[in-house]
């Protein structure tokens, strides 16, 4: 899951309300955003009421993390430097194909998209997210 905001339903928003100590119904209403700005405030990210990437990974829910073109951020930053290509934090052509090649080398399809299964083979992320998560990511 890319990003979760106000609006959207489903299994990923309940896992984010579970973590947020919310009723976990998996409507993302004007509770869970108040709990997630609240989050985002007191963990020191971008008070924006979006759960994406960052989010995801302060959160300890890398399973939900899904890094693409338009990602950007931290935890951009941390896959590009993993890649060995210039760490600017933003997700575009240049990451996607990166990734890409990654993902042909580690037999995995190449689609250019990290999501948990990319990013379990990368030993800078492989320590967050365990093999039985990438294999059964939401």
């Amino acid at each position: 899951m890319a990003m979760l905001q106000k609006g959207i339903s489903g299994a990923p928003v309940k896992v984010l309300q579970e973590k947020l100590g919310v009723a976990a119904d998996g409507d993302f209403g004007a509770g869970t955003d108040a709990a997630l700005r609240a989050y985002q405030k007191s963990h020191g990210l971008d008070v924006d009421g979006i759960a994406g990437p960052d989010t995801f990974a302060q959160m300890g829910l890398h399973e939900l993390v899904l890094l693409m073109n338009g990602s950007r951020g931290e935890t951009v930053k941390k896959l590009q430097t993993a890649l060995a290509i210039g760490a600017d934090g933003q997700y575009g052509p240049g990451t996607a194909a990166a990734v890409s090649a990654f993902q042909t080398k580690n037999g995995l399809a190449a689609d250019g998209i990290a999501g948990p299964e990319t990013l379990a083979k990368m030993s800078i992320f492989a320590e967050m997210i365990p093999a039985y998560v990438a294999a059964d990511s939401i």
